[in-house]
């Protein structure tokens, strides 16, 4: 319990001093490391090392320079147009379009911050524009932002896969179902919503505008196709996949659509390498506290306290959710996964939970942290760009994170929903 006590304090303390989390992370697992007794440098090290060592882990620079690439190239733009042309002349078709944009964004670059960040710069002005509710307007852009992680290519599978030896094959093609659900319930929502509101509309595309919009988007919308038949035919591993997608988002921008050039591809390049050094040093930190969380034997005390619901994989299901959840609105995104993964997963497997399903369920509890205060990195994200106050967001954010969890529940009750679709793709 003192162990676990240290570890909590000392990231709150750096959190509160605003040092940057993979420092927090480092200087945690050192203070338990310390307390215990087995402090030592050289094993320090090895850990961090050991960590960042991983075959799989090559994927993210590879997904994250293709999701730059279709930003800069104008794949992320022509998806946007689609969406447009077919359901914008509905009332409050813009958040339509969001959504769906939001589902094809997600099948191309797996980041959340990158895609909402997408989202509200192109569909921001629009909807401000047309007199929608910004407040309500950026908390569905925010929302739509968390199906990233969830639809493959997502980069928290790649990191999960890993930090509990789960095959991120099998995780991207079980995360499909549970990510168009959630597109499914946002639709919903957001349906109900209109009806109460008077929103301008755009005006109605023709057939030939259709037509158009549609075969300049053909390009994008082929790669996730690509990808997932890649996966399910087993013609390429996961990493593999993210060289597809880097190759093919890159032979797009520069040879079909031409806006990529040098200057432009630099600065990809190096808005990738940047993203993937801070996700890698999280990694290498996550890798002292893991191995310090493991000698302290945290996920056996944490199993008794959970013994109880051993029994019932559905309650211990629903107790796993709520500390996801809640960890969530103190920590980011990928310290949640590095942190949680290896003290959660093996309490799962010893109650006979489908690790597969596991992480679909863990990645969709992550995914709404980032939704939630005082962190909430894409309600920042939508803040930034759409500059709104960020009580305002909170506030219209709140009903999709309702429904968000509702589906959620929904999923843990009925867990063949997840189970069944995931098997049969792969």
């Amino acid at each position: 319990m003192t162990t676990i006590l240290i570890f909590v304090g000392v990231l709150l303390v750096t959190a509160i001093a605003g040092i940057p989390i993979a420092f927090g992370l480092m200087l945690a697992g050192i203070a338990m490391l310390w307390q215990l007794g087995m402090l030592d440098w050289q094993s320090i090290a090895l850990q961090m090392t050991n960590s960042a060592d991983s075959f799989p882990l090559l994927a993210i620079p590879f997904f994250l320079l293709a999701g730059e690439a279709m930003n800069a190239g104008g794949l992320s733009r022509r998806l946007v147009n689609l969406g447009l042309a077919l359901v914008g002349h509905l009332r409050g078709g813009l958040g339509y379009v969001a959504i769906v944009t939001a589902v094809l964004l997600a099948s191309l670059s797996g980041s959340a911050i990158a895609d909402t960040a997408v989202l509200a710069g192109m569909l921001v002005p629009i909807m401000r524009q047309s007199g929608y509710p910004m407040g309500r307007a950026s908390g569905l852009i925010a929302s739509g932002g968390i199906i990233a992680p969830v639809i493959p290519p997502s980069i928290g599978y790649i990191v999960f896969g890993v930090a509990g030896n789960v095959s991120i094959t099998r995780l991207f093609l079980s995360g499909i179902v549970p990510g168009v659900a959630m597109a499914l319930a946002l639709t919903a929502t957001w349906w109900l919503m209109c009806r109460r509101e008077n929103m301008a509309t755009l005006p109605r595309r023709t057939g030939p505008e259709i037509r158009s919009a549609l075969v300049d988007a053909v390009v994008a919308m082929m790669l996730p196709a690509i990808i997932v038949g890649g996966l399910k035919f087993g013609i390429f591993t996961p990493t593999e996949a993210g060289v597809v997608a880097c190759i093919y988002a890159l032979l797009a921008g520069t040879v079909i659509y031409r806006e990529i050039t040098l200057g432009v591809l630099y600065e990809c390049m190096l808005n990738a390498v940047r993203t993937t050094a801070a996700v890698m040093l999280l990694i290498a930190a996550a890798g002292i506290t893991a191995y310090a969380i493991t000698i302290a034997g945290v996920p056996q005390q944490l199993a008794v306290l959970l013994g109880p619901l051993a029994q019932h994989q559905t309650l211990l299901m629903l107790a796993i959710v709520v500390i996801v959840i809640l960890v969530g609105t103190a920590l980011d995104f990928i310290p949640t996964l590095l942190v949680l993964t290896p003290v959660l997963l093996p309490i799962a497997k010893q109650a006979g939970i489908d690790p597969v399903y596991f992480g679909v369920i863990f990645m969709m509890s992550a995914a709404i942290g980032l939704l939630t205060p005082p962190v909430g990195a894409v309600l920042n994200v939508v803040c930034a760009v759409a500059r709104q106050q960020y009580a305002d967001v909170v506030r219209g954010v709140m009903p999709f994170i309702v429904v968000q969890v509702l589906l959620l529940l929904l999923l843990v009750l009925f867990p063949q929903i997840v189970i069944l679709p995931g098997r049969w793709l792969y």
